[in-house]
């Protein structure tokens, strides 16, 4: 098992990045904690600068063109580029507020000049990038679109077959309704390609965001329960996780002296010995393929033979609990106290599964649990105190001595042997 802080420490995915600056001005206004919201919200404020520069764009080149000749459009844009400054403010006032003002803006205020410059100012343009407008309502709040939709289509319509060809201002100048024309679909198409872009910025935002948190969700999952035990729940949370195993070999191991030597110790002391010590467990259990169960205090349970294929589960633990021994020698003293490992491990049936609904843990029961429990705690300081079951299956590979026999609590006289060590290669 990867170890937690490598897997919370994965890089997170980023998308593109915008300048801090522009990040502030396009997330002014926005109070909500919505995720949702504030993202339409940030959308109706990129909208809002994209109308604000479409304005004052066509006010600079309106007036370079004739500047009393068109005074009421110049009015128009100036008015359009102030009203739209205070568009942000809406924010507060609900989630679709600013987006249904700028929105209706738009579109009274196009029909005006269209009406005004006649259609062969070719400004209905701007009525085609009606679609953008489920970004900013959303596509959850479909009926509150549908109106603007359909006002649009209309204003459209009215343009291309009501609306004269030259309007009511300078109606005999051709040449600024072909530079409005020019004007209008250069606008329209950078326009579109900004809202387009900031829209899929925003949603590889927030793919990446739930990639991370999906990360963070699996690798938490992979920490508390075994690697296939894990797959198994992602793969159907529903269905209940309960195996019977054939042949699991079961390990418990204790620190004695661990209760006499904390009393009184700080609980800083004592959490960062704890901590210490099983991260290096931990370590081993990756090292030699066994699957940390579970630790309770300086009790630590380790278990191999859930959902393997082969039948070196047995090995594999008897080597775990020979490098568990040496790194608790490694261990520095604690308050003067050298602790010693007590480890027993048994091979047999036992059952399996998850249970809980918070704080779920995968836990196993059954004889093979209890037997090796009892083997930990009538073993001696120092040493792996195994079963015959255990040593049976893996005498091949390690060196025994017999203890003989001894009694174990509710389950009667038994022969047992200390775990020395592996046997030289042939």
């Amino acid at each position: 098992m990867t170890p937690d802080d490598e897997l919370f420490a994965k890089p997170e995915r980023r998308g593109i990045t915008l300048p801090a600056w522009l990040e502030r001005a396009i997330s002014i206004g926005i109070v909500t904690a919505d995720k949702e919201v504030a993202r339409r919200q940030r959308l109706t404020n990129v909208a809002t600068f994209a109308a604000m520069s479409n304005a004052g764009s066509h006010l600079v080149s309106n007036a370079l063109h004739d500047f009393d000749g068109m005074m009421v459009i110049h009015l128009y844009n100036a008015l359009m580029v102030i009203l739209e400054l205070f568009i942000h403010r809406l924010h507060r006032r609900g989630p679709n507020a600013g987006a249904v003002a700028l929105l209706s803006l738009v579109i009274a205020g196009n029909c005006f000049v269209v009406a005004m410059l006649g259609r062969d100012s070719g400004l209905q343009v701007y009525f085609t990038l009606a679609g953008g407008i489920l970004f900013l309502i959303g596509i959850e709040n479909w009926r509150l679109w549908l109106p603007f939709m359909a006002a649009t289509f209309m204003a459209l319509i009215a343009a291309l077959f009501l609306i004269s060809p030259h309007g009511l201002i300078v109606p005999e100048d051709a040449e600024i309704r072909r530079s409005l024309a020019i004007q209008g679909m250069l606008n329209a198409i950078l326009i579109n390609a900004v809202m387009i872009f900031y829209a899929l910025t925003a949603l590889r935002r927030t793919q990446n965001e739930v990639e991370a948190a999906l990360g963070r969700s699996d690798a938490l999952l992979e920490i508390l329960l075994p690697a296939l035990i894990a797959e198994r729940l992602k793969a159907n949370p529903s269905k209940p996780i309960a195996d019977r195993l054939d042949d699991a070999i079961i390990l418990f191991a204790d620190l004695v002296g661990f209760t006499t030597a904390s009393h009184r110790l700080p609980p800083d002391v004592i959490v960062a010995y704890l901590d210490d010590l099983a991260r290096a467990w931990d370590d081993n259990c990756a090292d030699h393929g066994v699957q940390k169960i579970k630790s309770i205090g300086d009790s630590y349970m380790v278990a191999a033979g859930i959902g393997e294929a082969g039948s070196d589960g047995a090995v594999r633990m008897g080597r775990f609990a020979l490098a568990m021994i040496e790194t608790q020698k490694a261990r520095a003293a604690l308050a003067g106290h050298r602790l010693d490992l007590r480890v027993g491990i048994h091979r047999g049936v036992a059952t399996a599964g998850v249970i809980g609904r918070t704080r779920m843990g995968y836990d196993l029961w059954g004889d093979a649990v209890n037997t090796a429990s009892r083997m930990e705690s009538t073993g001696l300081p120092g040493r792996i105190h195994v079963s015959r079951a255990f040593h049976d299956a893996t005498c091949e590979a390690f060196r025994f001595e017999a203890r003989g026999t001894v009694a174990l609590k509710g389950i009667g006289e038994a022969e047992t042997f200390f775990l020395l060590g592996e046997k030289p290669a042939p």
